[in-house]
This record gives structure tokens, sequence and C-alpha cells, in this order.
């Protein structure tokens, strides 16, 4: 079993910065890929950024250049640097990750999410 386990929501102004983190726990033998994912109400999950294990990050266009994903695989933990933070991105944010737990195929682990709230 494993556990993904965010913090770092709040309530921020507009133009405001939050920092998210998501640590992984478990049966863990080694990360792939991680990523954050948000859904705002009435609105379908959509994908923030994602890094592979190497460190290579991909980001949704509505966030590049303002967000920076990270992660530290010694501690199971990828990070979120929301800056220039907008009322759109209002949603509740997702940490996921696909986890090679020793078994044939890797499995994917969503955290419960954490509320990020932009507003004046």
């Amino acid at each position: 079993q494993v556990q993904l386990v965010e913090s770092g929501g709040g309530l921020v102004q507009p133009g405001g910065s939050l920092r998210l983190s998501c640590t992984a726990s478990g049966s863990i033998f080694s990360l792939y890929a991680m990523g954050w994912y948000r859904q705002a109400p009435g609105k379908q999950r959509e994908l923030v950024a994602t890094i592979t294990s190497g460190g290579t990050p991909n980001y949704a266009d509505s966030v590049k250049g303002r967000f920076i994903i990270s992660r530290d695989n010694a501690k199971n933990t990828v990070c979120l640097q929301m800056n220039s933070l907008k009322p759109e991105d209002t949603a509740v944010y997702y940490c996921k990750a696909v986890v090679n737990t020793g078994r044939p195929i890797a499995n994917v682990y969503w955290g419960q999410g954490t509320q990020v709230t932009v507003s004046s």
C-alpha cells in the first residue's frame, strides 16, 4: 500500500505565491513520474505539471512561467511552487505518483487533494 500526503494549500491573494508538497510513503521500490493535477468546481480534473524520475518537467500552458515543479527522490517528495497566482488557479490540487511496488506493472496513486483559493 502506498500513501500520498499533500500539504501547503490555502487562501492567497491574486499575485501571491503558495508552495505545495506531496510525500509518498509505504511499499515503494521506486517512483516513476510524479505530478500535480487540479479540479475546479464543475470542471474536469486537468494536468498542471509533471516531472519524470530524472527531473524533466512538463507544464500545462496555463501555468508555464508561473509554476515550478521539483522533486526530491531521496525523500519521495514532489513540490509545486506556484507564483503570480490568479483567481482561475482556484481548485483542489491533487498529487499523483506512478509507483514501482515490486509488481510487474506499476501502479498509479493519488493524494487526497488540497484546496487552493486565490481571492482578494
